[in-house]
């Protein structure tokens, strides 16, 4: 069985990080929220 990725629209992207950089929501917030592994380094 093959995992199937969500690819995101650039408006999608910028939306998640605009609510990292200015509402401050934390990295693994966002994560869990769209259901995203982080990727550090």
């Amino acid at each position: 069985m093959s995992k199937h990725r969500k690819h995101y629209t650039p408006q999608e992207k910028v939306s998640i990080l605009r609510r990292h950089l200015i509402e401050n929501v934390p990295v693994s917030d966002l994560c869990q929220e769209q259901k995203l592994q982080p990727r550090w380094g």
